[in-house]
């Protein structure tokens, strides 16, 4: 799998029925090893050990009903009262972040409604604050820690 601009990590890898698989610490199971799933991986590695958030209240492939259509979203990152603060979207390093992959989270934002919307292709990452008074959303120099994400569900 290809280098990624994020902190590496021993992940655990196996090959089962020919096909390699990744250890999804979140959903404790193997996973099929895609170059979305080696970001995702990595990236949820990244939150969980250098920017605070609690595995506990992380969860990866969260289903959510959008249009009538069932969709799943990436990552969700829960505030301690389980209400949902911050969604993130993975791509493939080869995939470009674009204004498609901002209009799919934003999508998703329509449902849940969230203070942070974030998205990584494992080499660059983007963080938006989305303020609901203003109809606006603000970028962020960096992905915050889980106590400055937490922290901003009333505002």
């Amino acid at each position: 799998m290809s280098l990624l601009n994020l902190p590496g990590y021993e992940a655990k890898i196996r090959e089962k029925e020919g096909k390699r698989e990744i250890f999804d610490r979140l959903r404790r199971c193997y996973v099929a090893l895609t170059p979305e799933e080696w970001v995702r991986q990595h990236f949820v590695n990244m939150l969980i050990e250098y920017k605070g958030y609690p595995a506990t209240l992380t969860a990866n492939e969260v289903p959510i009903t959008l249009n009538g259509m069932m969709r799943r979203c990436d990552t969700v990152v829960y505030d301690k009262n389980l209400r949902p603060i911050a969604i993130v979207e993975y791509k493939a390093p080869t995939v470009k972040i674009d204004e498609k992959v901002f209009a799919q989270i934003a999508r998703y934002n329509l449902v849940l409604k969230v203070n942070f919307l974030i998205v990584s292709n494992g080499l660059q990452h983007f963080c938006c604050k989305m303020d609901y008074e203003k109809n606006s959303y603000s970028f962020l120099r960096e992905i915050p820690a889980y106590d400055v994400v937490a922290g901003n569900w009333a505002q």
